[in-house]
């Protein structure tokens, strides 16, 4: 869920939850970014970008899963995001490229491949300095760019991302927190489903929690990759992508630990 108004979500959230849930669930709200394509009017976000060319520093290997060079999907430039993340970004990553496995290769050879592997995708941070355009090798798939201008917006984590110890709910009427979440936010408007959205919470609108916990808390949501005809890429019927990282792994900066996971209906 997001909203433009931060006070606005807050009474919202103590209308629809009670006084106790209400501030609870206002305080997981994390700052993120609607993602859309750049204009006059609305610039981009430094050299933040959809597809196009990844931007590497030099001596940077592609990455590969057994031979095969994963798609780069998107470039964030973190340096034109920090204002509005603050405290969310603990460390200046500078540049992130998003890569997946999607190669323009038949199906057969294709379903050879564990998709499942953490090899199958990648994060690789970039130094803005050092970082040059650096061309897919075949067979990956190479996505025409869309430099993006990041709407700020503030998120709410949809209810399959909320667990029991983190709002006080009835026992009585309700089977957990998300369902309290799911019962009373039903109908706000805001989901972020079938956007491209950067950090805050994902859309989990397929009863799935994409954000897994450790001791360090919820998984950091990086990237959220919606559906995209004009660009060529899908994941299923109504199919999303996302970037997750474990938070302490975020705040050392290690983006190696990055996961992708897509769902669909």
């Amino acid at each position: 869920m997001e909203f433009d108004d931060p006070a606005a979500m807050r009474r919202l959230c103590m209308e629809r939850l009670g006084p106790e849930a209400g501030r609870q669930f206002a305080a997981m709200a994390r700052r993120g970014f609607r993602l859309v394509a750049a204009s006059e009017e609305a610039p981009a976000a430094g050299r933040s970008r959809l597809g196009g060319a990844a931007l590497l520093e030099p001596g940077t290997p592609w990455p590969t899963l057994d031979g095969v060079p994963l798609s780069l999907h998107a470039v964030l430039d973190t340096d034109a995001l920090v204002t509005w993340l603050g405290e969310q970004l603990p460390v200046r990553p500078g540049l992130l490229n998003f890569f997946y496995l999607d190669p323009d290769v038949p199906y057969e050879q294709y379903s050879e491949l564990d998709s499942y592997s953490p090899d199958a995708w990648r994060v690789i941070p970039a130094d803005p300095a050092r970082a040059l355009p650096t061309t897919a090798p075949e067979p990956a798939h190479r996505y025409p760019p869309r430099p993006v201008h990041a709407v700020e917006v503030t998120m709410l984590p949809d209810g399959w991302d909320v667990q029991d110890d983190d709002l006080a709910y009835d026992r009585e009427r309700h089977w957990g927190a998300a369902a309290l979440v799911l019962d009373a936010m039903d109908d706000v408007d805001g989901n972020t489903a079938g956007h491209h959205c950067a950090f805050g919470w994902p859309d989990t609108s397929y009863t799935m929690a994409v954000t897994t916990r450790d001791d360090d808390g919820p998984a950091v949501h990086l990237l959220q990759l919606a559906e995209d005809t004009d660009l060529g890429w899908g994941w299923g019927d109504a199919g999303t992508m996302y970037f997750t990282i474990p938070a302490g792994a975020f705040a050392a900066g290690d983006f190696s630990r990055a996961r992708a996971a897509g769902q669909c209906c």
